[in-house]
């Protein structure tokens, strides 16, 4: 089908082509969800619910034919599907232009198209039918084979219902009785084992209340014990301090009553006892004396010091004076004796040049 001209432009859509055969009935297979085979949740074969009361098949159970035939059809589509795949083989394409060539759409056909800018546009509608539902396949029922008998049972001929129920109710009465009675028995036995575990709490809080009673005496006995060790112990340490004091406090009498009076002669004869007048004299006045004269001697002596390093500088530059005007001296008369030596040979040589003069006239 060949699009119109769209805002002054032609624009190709695709070539004219065969329409493909299409069903009148829609196939009921190929409306199954795809979410089938990627979402658990849509798998039929996972249990959901109480598995207690899911509907479990016999083993002998037989099979729906309509959905057996619904996946044979189903695989049979499969397969032509396949099939017509492997069929259909690929239109060689054309080979690219050799250098300096290039490929042309040229017409072929047995009857050329006019080409111009705006090709000739036609309006065509058509309504196909809607789609209708696929009636079901009937059902296949084989052909019967063989032949048909029949027979009469009339009541009473297999069974007797009272008679043959009496057992089973006695068996069912018989077991509600004995399970009844099981039951009291396990109370009666669990009623009496918590009496006995009660009991058996309470003997034991009895037994650990006395436990616990009598740690406690014994706990506050060795306590006591303890604290009177301790008592003891203190008071023997305190009556040997004391009689080691007293013992002390007898010979130190005993012994200071002599040492008194010797005492008092050794610190009186090592000066411990002065006078007041003496002592400040002796560590004042004095030193101060001797330090202003010490003081002054110094001073007298940095003078004399002085002094003779002005003296010592004195005699010093004099002596270097001499010792220049010396020097002096001594580089004059050479010069004097040089120059007069030079006096004497200028003379000898103007002499020899004039007698040389006089010769050669």
């Amino acid at each position: 089908m060949a699009q119109g001209q769209v805002d002054g432009g032609y624009a190709f859509a695709q070539q004219p082509r065969a329409v493909s055969a299409r069903k009148k009935f829609r196939d009921p297979a190929g409306a199954i969800d795809d979410r089938l085979a990627v979402n658990i949740m849509w798998d039929r074969r996972v249990v959901r619910g109480n598995t207690y009361a899911a509907q479990v098949l016999p083993a002998t159970a037989v099979p729906d034919p309509v959905a057996l035939q619904k996946d044979a059809e189903t695989r049979k589509l499969q397969e032509l599907k396949k099939r017509q795949k492997t069929r259909t083989v690929q239109r060689p394409a054309t080979p690219d232009a050799v250098a300096g060539r290039k490929h042309m759409d040229v017409q072929t056909e047995n009857f050329l198209e006019e080409i111009s800018d705006r090709p000739q546009e036609t309006e065509v509608e058509t309504q196909t039918d809607a789609f209708m539902d696929r009636p079901p396949s009937p059902l296949y029922i084989p052909k019967k084979t063989g032949l048909d008998k029949e027979t009469q049972i009339f009541e009473g001929d297999l069974f007797d219902f009272d008679f043959e129920v009496e057992p089973i109710l006695q068996v069912l009465v018989g077991k509600t009785l004995e399970q009844g009675l099981m039951e009291v028995l396990e109370e009666e036995e669990l009623a009496n084992l918590r009496a006995h575990q009660d009991e058996y709490d309470q003997i034991r809080a009895a037994e650990l209340a006395e436990a616990q009673r009598m740690e406690a005496a014994e706990t506050r006995r060795a306590q006591e014990k303890e604290r009177r060790i301790k008592q003891e112990r203190e008071r023997v340490a305190n009556e040997r301090i004391v009689a080691k004091k007293v013992a002390a406090r007898g010979f130190s009498h005993r012994y200071i009553g002599d040492v008194i009076s010797d005492v008092f002669g050794n610190l009186e004869g090592t000066g411990f006892f002065y006078d007041p007048l003496v002592k400040e004299i002796e560590d004042s006045f004095v030193p101060w004396l001797l330090d202003g004269v010490s003081s002054s001697i110094s001073g007298v002596q940095e003078a004399q010091n002085v002094m003779d390093a002005s003296v010592a500088a004195a005699m010093d530059l004099a002596s270097a004076k001499k010792k220049k005007s010396a020097d002096d001296y001594v580089a004059l008369e050479a010069a004097k004796a040089k120059a007069i030596a030079d006096a004497a040979a200028a003379a000898a040589k103007a002499e020899e040049d004039a007698a040389a003069a006089a010769a050669a006239q």
